[in-house]
């Protein structure tokens, strides 16, 4: 096996080996040596990739931001699109959520473009700041209790509670516009 397919194997075990730990136990209480016993490694392979638990944190917050991002690539469509994108995405993966979410990574993505002509419609363009992050703390705590039941609703039924909560100020409707909210960096 050559020298890079053989690194690639052993970050994807530390990586999986990490993501496990983590669903149990604070990024501070894992050490390199649990992390290499559960991967099946020894700890210069671990250092051969990795300065630290906290440089491996990093990589994976690199890859499932990117990963995240990826679900919006295509194409933007309206709001209510990507929104059942999303809720799809995390219905499929609930457990790269969890984690996102756990490792705080959710804190990376930012709403980018923020409709201020529709700002301005329903809140006479004032506290524009406030109002996004009132808007991306409530989509997050909506997804975490999502999560945190099973997401045992529909994506569907999940977008009718987005809707409901911000009176289909993001569904695209005609009377509403179409509100143009992005969730990638």
């Amino acid at each position: 096996m050559p020298k890079t397919e053989k690194r690639k194997k052993s970050q994807e075990k530390i990586e999986q080996a990490f993501l496990q730990l983590v669903q149990s136990k604070e990024v501070n209480r894992i050490s390199v040596t649990e992390i290499c016993k559960l991967a099946g490694l020894n700890r210069s392979s671990f250092y051969a990739n990795y300065l630290d638990v906290y440089d491996l944190v990093d990589k994976i917050r690199e890859w499932m931001v990117k990963d995240y991002a990826s679900i919006f690539h295509e194409k933007r469509g309206n709001s209510r699109e990507n929104y059942l994108k999303l809720f799809t995405d995390v219905k499929k993966r609930p457990d790269f959520y969890r984690t996102y979410f756990k490792l705080g990574f959710d804190q990376d993505y930012k709403i980018v473009y923020y409709d201020k002509k529709l700002a301005n419609q329903f809140f006479d363009d004032k506290y524009i700041d406030y109002h996004t992050d009132f808007f991306k703390a409530g989509i997050t705590a909506i997804l975490k209790k999502w999560l945190a039941g099973g997401c045992q609703e529909s994506a569907e039924e999940m977008m009718s509670v987005i809707e409901s909560e911000y009176q289909h100020r993001v569904s695209g409707k005609e009377t509403y516009g179409n509100q143009k909210i992005s969730f990638t960096d």
